[in-house]
């Protein structure tokens, strides 16, 4: 029996070509995804697009083989980000198919799929059943009750200036000041969509490796690991540019450097863009995960905001998007969802945010994001741990001895102590590990309270 578990996780597909999957299995998840989203919502065409990997085509033409055989069309965007699928099954109001492993090494691929109207499918809602029909497809034993009348059709649509045009119709750029701008799309799909989307606006683009190349020869698409930042930080301070932006492989998130080189946090990005949101006056509501800094409620309140806080993962965030309506949300990890965007994650809109912010008024970044900095942060540490809840429930006990802790369990353990310091502490969904975040009022504490608790979750 096929067991595609070790792929088909809560989010997404992702797994090493040709080991873990392969064009076989990728024309079955084809149809087991279009028999979904038939059977779901009656939908007739299904929408695709793929990053610069060199088993991306091979891969996505598969499943579009596997889609045509249940009688479902596809139209095939071709190269493009994470994002601009969203744009297109938003737009065409289709469900959708992007293959990218997003960050991951070259040998890697994988896809994330969603509803019409870029609706989330992950475990809870729907990707179980696709997985399931999936193996049965591979195995030869799957039985539908449907029985398509005839195979589905193919078309071409390049959507890409369509995406840009509508980016640019939510963040007017036309009139701010001039600014360097240095964008590190670390050989991923930024390389592509940058170009057109900043074309033709008051910024000096200064681009670092846009050409589009699946191996990674300069540094991995990940720009949540510092060590991708550097030559970010090196161009911006060699260039003297205003600000530096690093998407990572499937330009679905992007990371900010200020003037002098030195990263803003994604949590500073949060607030500030929520104050953004905010002031256009169509809704109150702002999500913001349990990991990003409490600078993001404390902004969102003081801005007549109301925040509402989820766990870490974008079905989560999408999910609090659409029950309360939010304008806006953002992840620690440089995940931004916007509800003019179906409320989706659009690291390309972020930036155009940030960019006006700092078009629109005479300061460089480094001081316009200082009030959004109001804490000290460690940033995500992994810990190897065999006996996660063990570890958990001892650093709960050791804490709980201290007057005045609090506690919540929303996603991990989350622990709040009586100086204004807090962590988090939470254990990862496909490895043995935990995963600690900690902050606090000033570096020093930051730094006391990370150690304490690395002792404790490593004894």
């Amino acid at each position: 029996m096929t067991d595609l578990s070790s792929i088909i996780k809560a989010y997404d597909v992702r797994g090493l070509v040709p080991e873990q999957w392969d064009e076989d299995v990728a024309r079955a998840i084809g149809a087991a995804f279009a028999e979904f989203v038939h059977a779901e919502t009656g939908a007739t065409a299904v929408v695709t697009a793929h990053d610069m990997r060199d088993s991306s085509v091979p891969l996505s033409r598969a499943f579009a083989e596997g889609v045509l055989a249940r009688g479902v069309d596809v139209v095939e965007a071709g190269l493009g980000s994470t994002d601009m699928l969203y744009f297109a099954a938003g737009s065409l109001g289709i469900p959708g198919a992007m293959f990218t492993a997003s960050h991951n090494p070259a040998q890697y691929n994988g896809i994330k799929l969603c509803r019409a109207g870029a609706a989330p499918i992950g475990q809870d809602s729907g990707l179980v059943q696709i997985r399931e029909w999936a193996e049965q497809l591979v195995d030869g034993s799957a039985v539908f009750e449907r029985t398509p009348t005839g195979t589905g059709s193919v078309t071409s649509r390049d959507l890409v200036a369509e995406y840009a045009a509508y980016l640019r119709g939510l963040v007017d750029l036309s009139g701010i000041r001039p600014l360097k701008v240095v964008v590190d799309a670390g050989n991923g799909m930024g390389g592509f969509t940058v170009p057109v989307v900043l074309s033709g606006l008051p910024l000096e683009v200064v681009p670092m490796y846009f050409e589009l190349d699946g191996s990674f020869p300069n540094h991995e698409a990940n720009p949540l690991d510092p060590a991708n930042l550097v030559d970010l930080q090196a161009g911006v301070r060699e260039h003297g540019a205003d600000i530096g932006l690093a998407f990572d492989g499937d330009a679905d998130r992007c990371f900010i450097i200020d003037e002098r080189g030195e990263p803003v946090s994604p949590s500073a990005i949060t607030g500030l863009v929520a104050v953004r949101e905010l002031a256009k006056g169509t809704g109150t509501t702002i999500i913001h995960n349990l990991i990003t800094s409490r600078a993001v409620p404390e902004i969102v309140r003081e801005h007549g905001g109301q925040p509402v806080r989820t766990r870490v993962g974008h079905s989560f965030i999408k999910a609090e998007m659409a029950r309360t309506d939010a304008v806006f949300g953002g992840e620690h990890s440089a995940h931004y969802y916007f509800r003019d965007f179906w409320r989706a994650d659009t690291g390309m809109l972020a930036a155009m945010h940030v960019l006006a912010a700092l078009g629109e008024q005479p300061r460089p970044l480094s001081e316009l994001t200082e009030s959004y900095e109001r804490y000290v942060a460690s940033g995500e540490i992994n810990s190897t741990v065999t006996d996660q809840a063990g570890r958990v429930a001892a650093v709960k006990e050791t804490y709980g001895r201290v007057d005045g802790v609090g506690f919540d369990d929303l996603d991990g353990l989350t622990v709040s102590l009586p100086d204004g310091a807090w962590f988090n502490l939470r254990a990862s969904n496909t490895e043995p590990l935990l995963r600690l975040n900690v902050e606090a009022p000033d570096r020093a504490r930051m730094t006391e309270l990370r150690d304490e608790v690395l002792e404790l979750v490593r004894a």
